[in-house]
């Protein structure tokens, strides 16, 4: 499969916030700054955006945008995620077999859908809700920083655990993260975006290992990578 964002343009005000076009085969991530434009790509796609936001997007791909059901989104914190007085099994949303069925395909036993949040690690959290992503059977998975509250062990599991879910159910993938090491192992496409716009794209090994660009060379000089969690 394949993603066109021919235009995806956000103003508010009369001021443009984010202008950009990308286009990528099958995994693709948005590097750059806190507040250059990445989080509100991503609530664009999802339909997620503040009524004073004006949206225009025009895109090319074999399947709609609707949230929900052909794009899905992992979100940054999944301690915050689900209610934490409420039963798994309670908030997954789908009949227990089908909920089995994704859970074991995360490395999560039926079990947990008896659990309550709370008492799972982060690690643990993070494959429940890719489960609960991917068991709406996107075609466009959303990642919005999703390691960011991990630590470095479950972080590097569940990156190893998306790459493999994506090669096999074969979703296009697109990922915003701080983590220029974790582009380089999931990404094989990104774009370098700054103050809305995108400034540089392209393969991620051509552009990290010879960027053309002084804002993507100062990224990377400064050792540009996850900074600490967002709240």
């Amino acid at each position: 499969m394949s993603f066109t964002c021919k235009s995806l343009k956000l103003e508010s005000h009369e001021k443009v916030l984010v202008d950009i076009s990308f286009s990528f085969q099958h995994t693709f991530a948005f590097i750059g700054e806190s507040g250059s434009g990445k989080s509100l790509t991503l609530k664009a796609l999802l339909g997620m955006l503040p009524k004073e936001l004006t949206l225009h997007l025009e895109y090319d791909a074999s399947y709609t945008l609707e949230r929900g059901k052909s794009v899905a989104l992992v979100p940054q914190n999944p301690f915050t995620a689900l209610s934490p007085l409420t039963k798994i099994g309670q908030q997954f949303m789908q009949e227990k077999d089908v909920s089995v069925a994704y859970l074991e395909m995360v490395g999560l036993e039926a079990s947990f859908l008896e659990r309550f949040p709370s008492e799972l690690s982060g690690g643990q959290l993070q494959r429940l809700i890719i489960a609960m992503a991917l068991s709406l059977k996107p075609r466009l998975l959303l990642l919005d920083e999703p390691t960011t509250a991990l630590d470095e062990g479950s972080k590097g599991v569940i990156l190893s655990l998306i790459q493999s879910l994506q090669r096999s159910l074969g979703f296009d993938l697109l990922f915003v993260t701080h983590d220029i090491a974790t582009v380089e192992d999931l990404c094989d496409e990104v774009g370098i975006i700054q103050q809305g716009k995108i400034v540089e794209q392209g393969k991620t090994k051509e552009i990290l290992v010879a960027p053309k660009e002084a804002y993507t060379k100062q990224l990377l000089s400064s050792g540009f990578r996850q900074r600490s969690f967002r709240t």
